[in-house]
């Protein structure tokens, strides 16, 4: 005859106990780990690139400035007010953003269709993932591309605006 209270202590022992591991969502939780990290270096990567590109403005708009320190210092010396010598300088770097903003949004455009089409040949005929670049992000990006060169031009745009005209005119 079985007595229920051994019976019942060998049930929970070490030897009886089933255990499993799931691996699905171990590898699942491993690789969202990793895809998190490597967003966060791009993320790194993305912010470096906007602060070096924000001060190679600066300095692209300082030098034109440098070089037009003459004809600054004629259209002051005509009555130009410095609040439009800066806008001049403001003006081309939105320009120089935009056209920038949309070279960059137009490629990224051009290249989602060999990137889909790796994508497609990768997955086989059942693959129904594809890239894209939704108009509401690129216009983001186009907008962010003008704040950013916008924000770089305005020092050297402000130090244009509060030149001296008679020593602008001396200048070669």
């Amino acid at each position: 005859m079985l007595d229920v209270p051994t019976h019942a202590e060998h049930l929970g022992s070490a030897d009886h106990r089933i255990t499993y591991t799931d691996y699905v969502a171990l590898m699942t939780s491993s690789i969202t780990s990793i895809v998190n990290i490597i967003t966060y270096v791009l993320i790194a990567f993305v912010a470096v690139s906007l602060v070096v590109s924000c001060i190679m403005i600066g300095i692209i708009t300082h030098i034109s400035v440098m070089e037009r320190t003459k004809e600054i210092g004629i259209l002051r010396a005509l009555g130009t007010s410095k609040r439009n010598i800066s806008q001049v300088f403001n003006a081309e770097t939105i320009i120089i953003g935009l056209c920038s903003g949309l070279l960059g949004v137009g490629l990224t455009a051009l290249l989602t269709i060999p990137a889909n089409a790796m994508v497609a040949g990768l997955l086989g005929s059942g693959g129904t993932l594809t890239i894209s670049l939704p108009i509401g992000y690129a216009a983001i990006l186009v907008v962010l591309s003008v704040a950013i060169t916008l924000i770089g031009g305005l020092l050297p745009a402000r130090k244009a605006a509060h030149k001296d005209p008679v020593i602008a005119l001396r200048t070669e």
